[in-house]
């Protein structure tokens, strides 16, 4: 037995090697996954660390912890905006498309093992869902980035099939332990799981935010702690009133980190450390679980149902639940392939083993090989299909940092420290000339380390940083200012109203957004709705509409002048017999 001091020499140095192989991951494009489960299997007992760990219910317990952590991280960093756009795919395909995966899957893993079907369905069930983390790990550490469509229902679909996978994996062992019956039973199961579950994370995340809000803490770290505590106890409860805590756990992180609460970004970056320090220190647990020499007894078998898994079941499962939504043929191949599995199939593959049937032990070790198989495989593999089906998109060589706005009131805005490169379209531009939504103030210019004054007649120099306070609604419009001129620049936001000034030219606003919106480039936009409306139709409410742009009228001055026009994209383009350009008049609002 291990001294509580070796304990911890362990753990720190499990730990310091996980944050160097992540780097070294990030270079070669190899899933941490795989690395971390490595680390795990050399330190086991079959390996040179010779540590003998055999526990499935301490492991379980841990791994079910960490899990609940994880996904209650990738809960507070998946905006509303991403399941406004991809929510219908993503939903079915976190449900219908599990399923599915683990029909086919478990019909073939019933016939290459010997198990019976129910057992087969079990395995089917437990590397049915899709790992975010490792997904865009991958894509990170690869340098792809893909199309925000994409991206969206990836995210979305990785954070919410978790539920799905752990529900039929629970279901079917107590179907296989006689506690539950097969069919009405199962049904019922699934019900409560999902009514209760998304109750109770809906409910405690709202109330969580609420308090957080309106709180009052002496210390500004205690925000973060409060924060998972809340996580942690929309996981309880769900569980103990029969829910699935891992979508209760889910929902309560989209919910708080939604509403935006005091300290934000602190409550942001310390779980995206402590989903960290839980991916490193469980897939290392778990790799010292294993037991290499009965790896190989099933690597054959295990290949097939990887073979299959891979290439027949995800490939069905997304095609069945994407075409509906207009996905092109190579969209929905990239969603095939994207099918890699981490954390949650070999957690749960631990749960047969916890409730002793018969053939937990094989279960186990083929869902450890599969998911490696799976990461080594697709994970590899993934930046040069993205690349090879021409659906990436190139990524900035900097990225903005979003600074901390330490304060305790409920701040709608953020700090963002823009680079200026060689490519940025606003080099070399005077700051009164970049077309910013209203409201967006530059606050300051580091230039060779120098602070410069922002004025209006300031010159933006490739090499600045540029310091800007913004509403996060709007931060996609500025990013886009201060971004690379590119042919495959990323699609703005659609149905989203951005205001601007009335004074803005018509050139500027080309210039940086890409749009095309009158032949006169000296044109304000004061001019160029007036040349559309006429005077008889300035009033506030009135809307010019040129293609996919729409242009509203928002506040108009004493003396007729446009001071504010609200910008949106509309869905599709308008449809109107003789021309293009329409002026329309709305309500007054």
């Amino acid at each position: 037995m291990f001294s509580i001091e070796t304990l911890i020499l362990i753990a720190g140095s499990l730990l310091l090697l996980g944050i160097a192989s992540n780097k070294f991951s990030a270079r070669m494009g190899v899933p941490v996954l795989v690395v971390f489960l490595a680390i795990g299997m050399l330190a086991g007992s079959e390996g040179i660390g010779g540590i003998e760990f055999e526990n499935y219910t301490l492991a379980h317990g841990f791994a079910t912890t960490a899990l609940c952590l994880i996904l209650f991280n990738g809960g507070i960093g998946t905006p509303y905006a991403a399941f406004q756009s991809a929510w219908k795919p993503a939903s079915l395909l976190a449900t219908v498309g599990v399923i599915v995966t683990a029909v086919i899957t478990g019909l073939a893993a019933s016939w290459i093992l010997g198990l019976s079907w129910m057992q087969g369905l079990l395995l089917g069930s437990i590397v049915g869902s899709t790992d975010a983390s490792v997904v865009f790990s991958v894509l990170r550490g690869g340098g792809v980035h893909i199309r925000p469509r994409l991206a969206n229902a990836l995210e979305v679909e990785s954070g919410s099939n978790d539920p799905m996978a752990i529900f039929l994996t629970v279901g079917l062992i107590e179907v296989l332990t006689g506690q539950t019956p097969f069919g009405f039973g199962l049904v019922t199961l699934f019900l409560n799981q999902a009514v209760v579950g998304t109750a109770m994370g809906m409910a405690v995340g709202w109330a969580g935010a609420w308090v957080l809000q309106h709180i009052r803490l002496e210390a500004a770290g205690l925000y973060p702690v409060m924060a998972t505590a809340l996580g942690l106890f929309s996981f309880g409860m769900a569980s103990e009133l029969g829910g699935s805590g891992f979508l209760a756990v889910y929902l309560t992180g989209v919910v708080i980190g939604n509403r935006r609460p005091v300290f934000h970004r602190g409550i942001v970056l310390f779980h995206d450390a402590l989903a960290w320090m839980c991916q490193i220190l469980m897939f290392t647990a778990l790799g010292i679980l294993s037991f290499p020499s009965r790896l190989w007894d099933v690597a054959v078998p295990a290949i097939l149902i990887a073979s299959v898994l891979i290439f027949v079941a995800r490939p069905i499962a997304v095609f069945l639940c994407g075409i509906p939504f207009r996905y092109t043929t190579r969209e929905l191949t990239f969603l095939s392939w994207v099918g890699l599995k981490g954390a949650v199939p070999i957690t749960l593959a631990t749960f047969p083993m916890m409730a002793g049937l018969p053939a937990a032990s094989i279960i186990f070790d083929t869902v450890f090989f599969v998911v490696v198989i799976s990461a080594l495989v697709q994970g590899w593999t993934l930046p040069a299909v993205a690349r090879f089906l021409k659906l990436e998109v190139p990524k900035n060589q900097t990225t903005p940092v979003t600074l901390e706005i330490s304060s305790l009131q409920n701040v709608d805005g953020d700090i963002v420290d823009y680079y200026i490169d060689q490519d940025s379209r606003a080099s070399g531009c005077m700051i009164k000339d970049l077309a910013l939504p209203d409201g967006v103030v530059i606050a300051l210019i580091v230039r060779d380390e120098q602070t410069v004054l922002p004025q209006g007649r300031s010159q933006l120099l490739q090499g600045d940083h540029v310091v800007v306070v913004l509403r996060p609604s709007i931060r996609s419009m500025v990013d886009r200012v201060f971004a690379p001129t590119r042919p495959h620049a990323e699609e703005l936001p659609q149905e989203l109203e951005f205001p601007l000034r009335g004074s803005i030219k018509v050139r500027d606003l080309e210039q940086f957004y890409e749009l095309k919106l009158a032949d006169d480039g000296d044109l304000t936009l004061d001019n160029l709705v007036r040349q559309h409306l006429g005077e008889d139709q300035m009033k506030i409410g009135a809307v010019v509409q040129i293609d996919q742009i729409a242009l509203h009228l928002r506040e108009i001055s004493s003396d007729g002048t446009v001071l504010y026009v609200g910008m949106s994209i509309l869905a599709e383009p308008a449809q109107t017999p003789d021309s293009s350009l329409s002026a329309t008049s709305l309500p007054l609002e």
